[in-house]
Formats: structure tokens, C-alpha cells, sequence
């Protein structure tokens, strides 16, 4: 499944993709191989709006090369999350390209270290998205090195000090 990016978050939109072959073996199963399409049809299916504003993110996509752009500032990127490693409150790191998990030491209770991380964020600037107790770390492909720089010095400044 897909979602959020399809509009770059505008307004709600998701998709499915499969493969062929799994595609064959559920309509095998159904006792329907010669289907053309996933049945499905909600209230809300391919909205105007929202095809309108998924197009036009493909196009903002396309047109300013913004996974190229993300792919020459990944390395940038996840050199400064992964020097977050020795901070107090890291107990481990992952990312991807321009996506990163932060796991945080545990706290008083499941998710209070996240909830605090989350908010003394927030407070300094940065808008971050805490699950349970990791810091999930993406920003925007429009990013510069100097805004990677920014957000990671306060990482640094919220995760290395006291709770």
C-alpha cells in the first residue's frame, strides 16, 4: 500500500500495487482469473480532489527531480542521524535514503520517552513523529544540507540532554 506521498500529503489518497502473480493467485482462488481489476468501490474512491492533487504531486515530483534531489542528500542525511548514536536517550538507529528510525532508551513506562522526546522537539522546531518509543525521522525532499544540518542539531540538543 501506498498513501501520503501519492499527493505529498495534500489530501488523503492511497493506493494498492501487487504483482501479477499474486494478483493470479487470489482470482485463481475466487474462482475468477479473467477479472481485469481488485474489485473495490468506497464512498470515497478516486475523489476529483484528490486524483487532481495526486497528479499534480507527480508532476511537482517529476518536474523539480525531487527523488533525485533525495537520493544525492540520503548520504548527508544519514550521516547526521547515524552520528546521533551516542547520545543518552538512543539506545539504536536505522534509516533508508531520507527515512530514519530513532529508538529511544526506555522510559518510565512504554511510550513516555517517545511521548517527551515528541514534544521537546516540537518545542524547539522540529516536527517529528513518535510510535511508541522510536522517532521515526523523514524530512522533506526539498530539504538543503543546512535544513538536515538544523534539524539534526536538535536532535542533538533534545537527545543528549536530561529527561
Amino acid at each position: 500500500t501506498m498513501a501520503k506521498a501519492l499527493t505529498n500529503g495534500a489530501i488523503p489518497m492511497s493506493a494498492v500495487a501487487t504483482s501479477a502473480e499474486i494478483q493470479a493467485a487470489v482470482f485463481d482462488a475466487a474462482g475468477d482469473a479473467d477479472r481485469p481489476e481488485f474489485f473495490h468501490g468506497y464512498t470515497y474512491s478516486a475523489h476529483p480532489v484528490a486524483c487532481a492533487a495526486g497528479i499534480a504531486a507527480l508532476d511537482i515530483y517529476a518536474n523539480d527531480n525531487l527523488f533525485e534531489r533525495a537520493n544525492s542528500l540520503s548520504s548527508h542525511f544519514l550521516d547526521g542521524v547515524f552520528g546521533l548514536r551516542n547520545l543518552p536517550h538512543v539506545s539504536d538507529l536505522r534509516g533508508y535514503g531520507m527515512m530514519s528510525g530513532i529508538q529511544l532508551t526506555p522510559g518510565d513506562a512504554p511510550g513516555a520517552k517517545g511521548s517527551w522526546a515528541q514534544r521537546a522537539l516540537f518545542d524547539e522546531g522540529l516536527h517529528v513523529k513518535a510510535t511508541g518509543d522510536a522517532i521515526i525521522f523523514a524530512p522533506a525532499f526539498v530539504s538543503t544540507e543546512q535544513d538536515i544540518d538544523d534539524m539534526v542539531a536538535i536532535l542533538q540538543k533534545v537527545l543528549g540532554a536530561p529527561m
